[in-house]
């Protein structure tokens, strides 16, 4: 079953207008899940809204998954309004116009030739129950690799919950390496050291998390590894509870991204009955915990200099990594992108000198970075 969170209780809470401002691109290069593989039916036509642009997904006559544009050339009607999938083929529910998989029009009635135009999409990859699309201005170089646990009958069914955010997609990421705040939000007794690797598109970041759950102590390892700025596995181990849990971030538009997580959690080897139950204890847990992060992304604003302290170091690094996912000679440089705490108090007293949180006009014309094409 999917969840759904929503802050309708904040509708009226007034929001900084720099909330909506970054200095960074809205979509980094780089994969994206924008489907479970289930979702998609040969039959169907789906449509979704990403990275700014309406779109469609549609199984070829080869039974590959395709996601184009949904907008017809002919005449602009919306393919997932009434449009089927004809042989293969995606159809126009207002003159029958068809196109292929590839995106080409291969059939358009009353007409003495075919058109020569096609529909905008993306490169897509299909494993793990999971339907990627890759986005950037050249064709992809590096590939998301399969997740062994989606297969695996030695774990259940996934949780399987989605939230969207007024935030930029790389401040979710930013927040398995923001170390102070698993005693906050997630009940550690204290920030957790972690161990930051990276391999140019793949980084990885290792700890431990120690918290009380219902009364049982938990002392339990993760190991989250991040597959380029859109998909992040993170394994925990313990001795009463393991999960998998799959963390999707994608960008909607300029404003909104969306956080889809699926938790696969390992059936005990002893007692698989137990499965229900534990599944229950996590959605109470554990979903609360990311919901409540949710709520605080949709009000906080981005800050190019945050003020760090001495063993909060996992921000400062995964930025320097993520950079690498937009266009270069772009101003988010993170050479300076962090401010020790003596640094703020001088700037509080001159007055902030030119850490301003707005970025110029160029920078926000830069922003609507073009996604690729195939």
């Amino acid at each position: 079953m999917r969840l759904c969170c929503s802050h309708d209780n904040l509708v009226g809470l007034p929001r900084d207008p720099r909330a909506d401002e970054y200095p960074m691109p809205t979509v980094p290069y780089g994969w994206y899940a924008v489907l479970r593989s289930a979702e998609l039916r040969p039959d169907r036509v789906v449509s979704l809204h990403y990275f700014g642009r309406a779109l469609v997904a549609f199984r070829g006559a080869d039974g590959q998954a395709a996601v184009r544009d949904a907008h017809c050339p002919h005449y602009g009607a919306h393919l997932g309004v009434g449009g089927k999938v004809v042989d293969g083929t995606v159809e126009c529910p207002f003159h029958g116009w068809r196109f292929a998989a590839d995106g080409r029009c291969v059939n358009a009635p009353f007409a003495v030739r075919t058109p020569k135009v096609s529909l905008g999409g993306f490169p897509v990859r299909e494993h793990s129950g999971l339907i990627f699309v890759h986005t950037g201005p050249v064709a992809p170089s590096w590939e998301v690799p399969e997740i062994p646990e989606a297969g695996s009958r030695d774990f259940a069914e996934p949780i399987d919950d989605t939230c969207r955010a007024r935030i930029h997609i790389q401040e979710m990421r930013e927040n398995i390496v923001d170390e102070s705040h698993f005693h906050f939000i997630h009940g550690q007794s204290e920030p957790p050291v972690q161990d930051w690797r990276t391999d140019g598109p793949f980084a990885e970041v290792r700890g431990r998390i120690s918290r009380r759950v219902l009364g049982w102590d938990i002392n339990n390892t993760f190991d989250a590894v991040m597959y380029g700025p859109g998909v992040m596995v993170v394994r925990t181990h313990g001795p009463v509870l393991s999960v998998t849990a799959v963390a999707l971030s994608t960008p909607v538009d300029d404003r909104t991204s969306e956080l889809r997580m699926l938790y696969y959690l390992r059936k005990p080897a002893r007692a698989p009955f137990l499965t229900p139950a534990l599944k229950l204890v996590f959605r109470a847990e554990a979903l609360g915990e990311v919901h409540e992060e949710v709520r605080i992304w949709d009000y906080k604003i981005h800050q190019p200099r945050p003020v760090l302290l001495p063993h909060e170091k996992g921000i400062k690094a995964l930025r320097r990594w993520y950079a690498q996912f937009y266009p270069s000679g772009l101003p988010i440089a993170p050479s300076s992108d962090v401010a020790s705490p003596a640094e703020a108090e001088t700037s509080d007293r001159t007055g902030g000198g030119g850490d301003s949180t707005a970025p110029s006009q160029d920078v926000r014309q830069r922003r609507r970075e073009p996604t690729g094409s195939n």
